[in-house]
């Protein structure tokens, strides 16, 4: 079974991580069981995924309006964006999903996983991610159903903990101070490998501030996988779901020569944490 070997994750070296051995892809293709007949190798056609995750203060900045964002109390680390497969355009209608189907992980994933749009429920969120690309992924046996989808998430959100990392390193959240591109991805490279991707959004007060954090992986989950810049449409989706709030400043890669933000987490004035 895939779950025996989730206990070896962590004891393998960061730059060969490989955390499932998976069969012959060719051999996973009964377990895509709602997916009608040849339509799985239009979504298996794809190489590359994308972990994201994202910093909830930055993500707050990402909305035109101040009344949308909502940091739940609880929520004081990098929070999960979603896991994309690259070049899939769109996944079949195929698959639904229910509450009942992450009910054992729903206390994990409202840590790790909440929503930050006060409009949407943090399981209207989960339940978008699996049908915009949980399905798309599930032509891998490791991750074909939510439930095994969304298991795979909480461990590499677990395995890349970036605000440890950043902390080690003295990078925490400030209103004053500011990071260089080239300083942050000296301290997550050796942990993400060279290719992850700092992306920060611009501001009401024309500032960058940083968003969120890309994490290439190959189809077996190794770090590290040439996607040549291409992109998904999950891209440009808002991190809490597509809906309305986006701000006229999308995602983007941080630039290299200007400095970026860093800001801290505000509970009860999320979009505006330096007052």
């Amino acid at each position: 079974m895939w779950c025996s070997v989730l206990p070896l994750l962590f004891s393998l070296s960061p730059a060969v991580l490989i955390l499932l051995q998976l069969p012959d892809y060719a051999d996973t293709q009964e377990d895509y069981k709602y997916g009608r007949p040849g339509s799985e190798k239009k979504f298996c056609t794809w190489k590359c995924l994308l972990f994201t995750v994202q910093w909830p203060a930055g993500f707050c900045q990402f909305l035109d309006r101040e009344s949308l964002c909502q940091i739940p109390q609880s929520i004081n680390n990098w929070t999960i964006h979603g896991l994309w497969p690259l070049h899939v355009m769109d996944c079949c209608n195929c698959w639904p999903m229910f509450q009942s189907d992450v009910e054992e992980l729903e206390a994990e994933l409202t840590e790790h996983w909440p929503s930050l749009l006060k409009i949407k429920s943090s399981f209207h969120f989960w339940r978008e991610e699996w049908h915009k690309h949980g399905v798309c992924a599930a032509c891998v046996e490791g991750m074909n159903s939510p439930l095994r989808y969304f298991q795979i998430c909480l461990k590499l959100q677990q395995h890349f903990d970036i605000h440890k990392l950043l902390g080690e390193a003295g990078i925490t959240p400030s209103c004053d101070r500011l990071y260089k591109v080239s300083e942050v991805h000296q301290v997550l490279a050796p942990h993400l490998g060279d290719k992850h991707e700092i992306q920060c959004v611009t501001d009401d007060k024309d500032r960058e501030v940083w968003f969120q954090v890309k994490i290439p992986l190959s189809r077996n989950l190794t770090i590290g996988c040439d996607h040549h810049g291409d992109h998904t449409t999950a891209d440009i989706d808002l991190a809490s779901g597509s809906g309305p709030g986006r701000t006229s400043s999308a995602g983007h890669p941080c630039p290299a020569q200007k400095p970026f933000y860093y800001l801290p987490i505000d509970h009860e004035h999320p979009r505006q944490p330096c007052g």
